[in-house]
């Protein structure tokens, strides 16, 4: 079987920005308010970090339930594993997900400046420099036939869908602007000479946007 690359439970503003301006460590998503972005995600019963009982079930809940279906490694880009530009110059912290991250597979940072490979508990991180196909290709023989999740952010995500490397992508647009940031799109009309798209409101208030290779 076709080993997909999947982006998954990705979350827009109403104007196409995946995060906001000013990253920094403590603004991981910028002027961005990620318990804003993610309400929806976090309000449902099968949401990784939830404490209590509870939660919704339905549609929103059904897509975070899926996020680690058949997924054997992850590709994001150097600014969701850390906001540092640049070489590396602290190798000692490892990303904001402290000892227990959520990925649960290999993960494959993008960057221009590598650093030596880790693990934390069962996830591994690798720091590659190369094209969206060449760094695909490395994650898709980790995988070991599963799926390969794109995990973001924006920026990397559209490079991978510039380069006609995404099969699936499921996008959540959340009912907030943020003016300016890392865009997505202008629309998501741009994709639709690619991709099939079906587009399903949710009680959440979140628009999910669905779209598979035509």
């Amino acid at each position: 079987m076709t080993q997909l690359l999947r982006v998954q439970n990705f979350v827009v503003s109403s104007d196409g920005f995946g995060a906001g301006e000013g990253q920094s460590l403590e603004r991981p998503f910028g002027h961005a308010d990620p318990a804003t972005m993610m309400a929806w995600a976090g309000a449902t019963a099968s949401w990784p970090n939830r404490t209590d009982p509870g939660g919704s079930r339905g549609l929103d809940d059904y897509f975070t339930r899926d996020f680690s279906h058949n997924i054997g490694a992850e590709i994001m880009g150097a600014h969701k594993f850390s906001p540092h530009r640049g070489p590396w110059e602290n190798h000692e912290w490892q990303g904001w997900w402290g000892d227990e991250p959520p990925f649960h597979t290999p993960v494959f940072v993008m960057t221009h400046h590598p650093r030596p490979s880790f693990t934390l508990s069962d996830t591994t991180f690798h720091f590659v420099d190369g094209s969206p196909a060449e760094v695909l290709e490395q994650a898709r023989e980790a995988a070991q036939g599963r799926d390969v999740r794109l995990g973001g952010g924006a920026t990397v995500v559209r490079e991978f869908l510039d380069a006609d490397l995404v099969d699936t992508l499921h996008v959540a647009v959340a009912p907030v602007e943020l003016g300016a940031g890392a865009r997505l799109w202008t629309s998501p009309e741009e994709l639709h000479e690619r991709f099939h798209c079906d587009v399903v409101p949710s009680p959440s208030g979140v628009t999910h946007h669905l779209f598979w290779r035509r």
